[in-house]
């Protein structure tokens, strides 16, 4: 019986010069993103007429392109007027996801495994996704690890990573919790399966540093920016599975769902805390242009 493949919700892409809707068949069995993993992709919202930081992650596709040996189509300005041309669309009644992405088409001359840069294909696809996080998110220690900069294209946004982030979550909902608590190959925390992550003790912010073996995220980055502004102390440091557990506050960051709560964390519970509470209140406020911009 055959898949449906029609997207779960209303869902435009741009390729080649035109505007296609649904889920149109772009790459084939023998291209090179199928077969052996070239692919790379951001993720920006547009939800209330706003798109935050849409520019930056306009800019971090092109840096992933690169790092995967293909070579970007599309100056981050370009992406950025093509999102809002998408936008226009919509009906405006549910947040949209900006996807923008490159992918090989053939391997190099002489080496099938090794991406063609001159192949490189771009798409920009744009769907509708309400914005979540409502209620905060409960997390447990993944057995899996983050890879290292060695042993995989961690400073990439790349899909060839996303497996393991999907087994991370599978193993953690098998258990049953959200999400997962993920550390390096060195065994320090550094982000969830698919977020940044905050904590909070006696006051002080505290994220992991980045080390290079997860995304520093931009909305992570916002965040981190608008609290020092606002006066808190905000430090990047190694950080360890019992630091998270000896927290006041755990929360996430991520351009999904911005900023997120943590209610429980193995066997501890936690309750959403002020400066959770300030983080997303700051992030929206700039978002949508009630504060002074920290950049």
């Amino acid at each position: 019986m055959a898949v449906d493949t029609t997207p779960r919700s209303t869902t435009w892409t741009h390729v080649d010069g035109e505007w296609l809707p649904g889920n149109p068949p772009l790459i084939g069995p023998t291209s090179h993103a199928m077969w052996l993993g070239s692919t790379v992709f951001d993720g920006a919202r547009w939800f209330d007429g706003i798109a935050p930081d849409l520019d930056l992650h306009c800019q971090r596709i092109n840096r992933s392109a690169l790092a995967m040996g293909l070579k970007p189509v599309k100056s981050a300005e370009e992406i950025a007027t093509l999102a809002w041309e998408g936008v226009a669309k919509f009906d405006g009644a549910t947040a949209i996801y900006i996807k923008p992405m490159y992918w090989g088409e053939h391997g190099s001359p002489g080496s099938v495994v090794a991406v063609d840069g001159e192949s490189t294909r771009f798409a920009l696809c744009l769907f509708e996704a309400p914005m979540g996080g409502h209620g905060g998110t409960s997390l447990t220690v993944s057995p899996y690890r983050r890879p290292s900069p060695e042993t995989a294209m961690t400073e990439a946004k790349t899909g060839s990573l996303y497996p393991n982030s999907g087994r991370m979550i599978a193993e953690a909902r098998s258990r049953g919790f959200d999400n997962a608590l993920v550390r390096d190959l060195n065994g320090n925390v550094v982000e969830t399966a698919s977020s940044n992550i905050f904590m909070v003790r006696d006051g002080v912010v505290m994220t992991p540093a980045a080390n290079r073996t997860f995304l520093a995220g931009i909305t992570r980055a916002r965040v981190i920016g608008l609290l020092r502004h606002a006066g808190f102390d905000v430090h990047e440091a190694t950080l360890s599975v019992e630091d998270f557990l000896a927290a006041d506050e755990i929360f996430t960051t991520g351009n999904y769902s911005k900023v997120v709560s943590v209610t429980r964390l193995d066997d501890r519970d936690f309750q959403e805390g002020p400066v959770t509470r300030k983080a997303l209140e700051l992030y929206m406020d700039w978002a949508y242009g009630r504060s002074e911009s920290e950049e």
